[in-house]
């Protein structure tokens, strides 16, 4: 996986290669196999490629490795192996704990630990952890729409394919438009107050997918047995991490009020 930016055939293989990693593997499992496979190296040498390709991934197949510590740590030219303090919404502060166990969080699945105090990581750090962030969302978000998809297309009710109602393609089509907007500004998103905006956009984004997609998916998607409430949990825990969405848009708007004006983040 180390090495020069790969071409189109390169890029398949390893996304298919990664896509199946983490349909075995999670947590330390799945840390070791990212190591095996040259995360590190990648991280280190292509970041823009790395990261929307391993969190979007992580988000589309629900698995969950300590690389956002990874991308936090690099950007920030942090040494040393131990975990780095996140700030959480609402004040808080976790860390990813790779050799923890799973924690007390929402997502039971993964290990966070809160700790009593953190320090202000560096911007570059910081814009570099939102972004990974809101690659997961988009993923995450994204897995969700694809389950209530296919729920709508086998379900039959009152003789017609769940599908064929017009509430619920709504509900679909809302999701997908909220996903691609969502995408197109975590590409555009340069900088500090670029990130700040992808990250609140894919979290919105998920949340939306998160309330479409349940009320699509109606009674069996509150069960243990379906995958959608393991991506509802993930998607709230990501969207605290550095900022929740509601947290962000407010600092969006103190900044915005407080400058005078609105940047533009891309030429249209």
């Amino acid at each position: 996986m180390a090495g020069a930016d790969p071409d189109r055939a390169e890029l398949d293989l390893l996304t298919e290669t990664l896509r199946k990693t983490m349909a075995t593997a999670t947590g330390r499992e799945l840390d070791a196999a990212l190591a095996a496979l040259g995360w590190p190296d990648l991280l280190a040498e292509s970041p823009d490629l790395a990261v929307p390709l391993m969190f979007r991934l992580l988000g589309e197949t629900g698995a969950h490795a300590a690389v956002l510590d990874d991308v936090v740590r690099h950007f920030a030219g942090y040494p040393g192996p131990g975990p780095v303090p996140l700030p959480f919404a609402g004040g808080a502060w976790v860390v990813w704990d790779r050799d923890g166990e799973p924690g007390a969080a929402v997502d039971e699945e993964l290990p966070l630990r809160t700790v009593a105090t953190g320090t202000d990581l560096p911007g570059q750090a910081l814009a570099a952890g939102r972004r990974a962030l809101g690659w997961w969302l988009l993923g995450a978000g994204h897995a969700m729409l694809g389950l209530a998809r296919r729920h709508a297309l086998e379900r039959v009710q009152f003789g017609r394919p769940l599908a064929s109602f017009q509430a619920v393609r709504h509900r679909l089509a809302e999701t997908l438009v909220a996903l691609d907007g969502a995408e197109a500004t975590l590409h555009a998103a340069e900088g500090d107050l670029g990130a700040l905006l992808g990250k609140a956009a894919a979290g919105q984004a998920a949340l939306t997918a998160a309330r479409h997609c349940q009320q699509v998916l109606g009674g069996i998607g509150f069960t243990a047995e379906h995958d959608l409430h393991r991506h509802v949990r993930r998607t709230l825990v990501l969207d605290g991490l550095l900022g929740s969405t509601r947290e962000l848009i407010r600092e969006a708007g103190a900044l915005i009020r407080a400058t005078g004006s609105a940047p533009r983040l891309t030429q249209l």
